[in-house]
């Protein structure tokens, strides 16, 4: 059974991450309701059935548009499998779960923002309000100890970034200080806290490859979105083990 329980949880995910692709391209336009189908955005072709067939597809195609063999973004075949292998990799540590269900709703999340501030620098409030209820739902049913921790999680992430934001004269975006507020009820105070540190050091790293690959320029904006949920996910699978061994290594220390 897991073998059948590994593939449909990849499979699951590389469908979804497709769906994520639409989502995080169409919410910023405002098209996302759009009955039109599909099309390639060089030559507005529209795409049959098997040229949308997750990440199969892009590499029959080898990257092309069968129309007007324009470069398709990588971005996408990306997607769907940082989704289909993130699924799977949750399935085989966590098996059926709660905390199942929401790593792949935080890794969906990620996929989403990843698309939405990569290609826009943009995190829409509709993608963090369409999640609120179901994180929301998560901890009432599986409520964290204390159960305030999740309020002071959402509290603490928000006023953070806000704190950020005021001191830095607009540092950071308003978006990046939601999506912290929204994670924070899934992680709870302290926690959240340690998300924000691990997402700063993958942000620094990222921004140090981003601006190698891109010459270093001025007031390069940087997404620092899909950091943010990185670190929160990181958190919410291996947050104790993180705060046990730093605890460790501060008395082997002394």
């Amino acid at each position: 059974m897991d073998i059948l329980y590994s593939g449909v949880s990849f499979v699951f995910g590389l469908i979804l991450g497709s769906f994520y692709n639409v989502v995080g391209l169409r919410i910023p336009q405002q098209t996302f309701l759009s009955s039109s189908r599909s099309t390639c955005p060089a030559c507005n072709q529209t795409l049959r059935w098997y040229e949308l067939i997750p990440v199969f597809s892009f590499t029959l195609q080898k990257g092309k548009c069968r129309n007007c063999q324009q470069s398709i973004s990588i971005l996408y075949p990306l997607v769907e499998l940082i989704t289909g292998i993130g699924f799977l990799l949750s399935y085989l540590h966590l098996g059926l779960s709660l905390d199942l269900w929401i790593t792949f709703s935080l890794i969906s999340l990620f996929s989403i923002v990843l698309v939405t501030d990569l290609r826009f620098m943009l995190i829409p409030n509709k993608i963090l309000l369409c999640f609120l209820p179901v994180f929301i739902l998560f901890r009432v049913w599986h409520p964290l100890e204390p159960w305030w921790s999740s309020i002071t999680g959402a509290i603490a992430g928000y006023g953070l970034l806000a704190l950020i934001i005021i001191v830095s004269k607009g540092g950071m975006g308003a978006g990046d200080m939601k999506l912290l507020g929204l994670l924070g009820i899934i992680l709870g105070f302290p926690y959240i806290l340690l998300a924000f540190f691990i997402a700063t050091i993958i942000g620094l790293l990222s921004s140090m490859i981003i601006m190698l690959k891109n010459g270093f320029k001025a007031k390069q904006e940087v997404p620092f979105g899909p950091a943010i949920i990185l670190g929160a996910l990181i958190t919410f699978l291996f947050g104790d083990h993180l705060v046990e061994a730093y605890l460790n290594l501060i008395w082997y220390g002394k």
